[in-house]
């Protein structure tokens, strides 16, 4: 079987120490996280967490039965790439030159966030693939730092 990216999106009770067992069902099988967000809902009894993760299908079912488990879990849901939107926001500080950034920011969509003699502050929007570029673009101006906030789903 293909060992693939994954995303699997819960909605659980807004409870302390969730979190810590969604996390534990993951380690305890030797699965790993590949990226996790986590926020509340509309309903702030309720939170939506969104996690990336590796395997194949037969991984992937197990851990979404072991997920369904947990007793503050109230759904767990495969996302299927063709039926969601996925995106993930990243902020990079760059130190180059103004027409370098400006260049990147024109190309690349993105938006200025702060702006200093030689260092700027960067903001992109977009789905995994948007984001890697970015990021591949991004070190030739030379990134000195960076932050991603991870997958959210809808």
């Amino acid at each position: 079987m293909e060992v693939k990216e994954h995303t699997i999106s819960l909605l659980v009770h807004n409870k302390p120490d969730v979190l810590a067992r969604i996390a534990g069902t993951f380690s305890g099988r030797a699965y790993n996280i590949e990226n996790i967000s986590a926020n509340v809902t509309l309903d702030p009894k309720i939170t939506k967490i969104t996690i990336a993760t590796v395997g194949n299908t037969a991984t992937i079912t197990q851990i979404e039965k072991q997920l369904k488990k947990l007793v503050d879990v109230i759904d767990v849901s495969h996302v299927r790439t063709m039926s969601s939107i996925q995106r993930e926001m990243i902020l990079v500080r760059v130190e180059a030159d103004r027409e370098g950034v400006m260049k990147a920011v024109d190309e690349l969509g993105c938006r200025v966030l702060k702006e200093g003699p030689d260092c700027f502050i960067l903001e992109l929007t977009g789905d995994k693939k948007e984001v890697d570029q970015a990021l591949t673009y991004l070190e030739t101006l030379g990134i000195k730092n960076m932050s991603r906030s991870g997958m959210v789903v809808l």
